[in-house]
């Protein structure tokens, strides 16, 4: 992929920095290095351990140990090397989503709501029969931590909910029709 066609998909501020840290992905070196780029500079990362809350990882040959305290939505706790930090996301990922599911829908023009990414349901909002507007959240989806909701993307009333909370969808499962 080309610089100028990369999308910028997470922003991070650190509590005690003026300027958020941008950070994209770049390419996979192998099962478990890849190359990102942090604030227009090219690291290579790689992953050594990888648990719930830990994550063990070299950036450009050197060792680096961190472990998430806490996660929110909004914010991430972390210790990295001994050293507690608190990070908010300011995501570009919903904006991103936004515009994917609204070509969709319109190259589509199809009444099934669909999933824009993989992830698992936390909340189902909405329910059969109800009306609903453009941009109202139907479905809650929890992927890498992260809580995206999925929003109708028309005008209209939910015919169907096709999944419950707890269910797991792939990218582009149908959530729900809306006629």
């Amino acid at each position: 992929m080309e610089q100028t066609e990369r999308e910028l998909l997470m922003e991070f501020r650190i509590a005690h920095l003026e300027q958020p840290l941008r950070a994209e992905f770049v390419s996979t070196l192998g099962e478990s290095e890849a190359v990102v780029k942090i604030d227009q500079r090219d690291y290579r990362l790689k992953v050594l351990r990888f648990s719930t809350n830990v994550l063990e990882f070299m950036i450009d040959n050197s060792y680096h140990s961190a472990k998430i305290l806490n996660s929110s939505t909004s914010e991430v706790r972390l210790l990295i090397d001994g050293t507690e930090m608190k990070i908010n996301k300011h995501s570009k990922l919903s904006e991103v989503l936004e515009k994917s599911l609204s070509k969709i829908s319109q190259v589509a023009g199809v009444n099934n709501l669909t999933s824009q990414i993989p992830g698992r349901v936390v909340s189902v909002l909405g329910k059969q029969g109800d009306s609903v507007s453009k941009g109202d959240s139907i479905v809650v989806l929890e992927s890498m931590k992260m809580q995206v909701a999925v929003k109708s993307h028309k005008d209209g009333k939910i015919k169907e909910i096709k999944v419950k909370q707890g269910n797991t969808v792939s990218r582009n499962d149908v959530i729900a029709v809306i006629e």
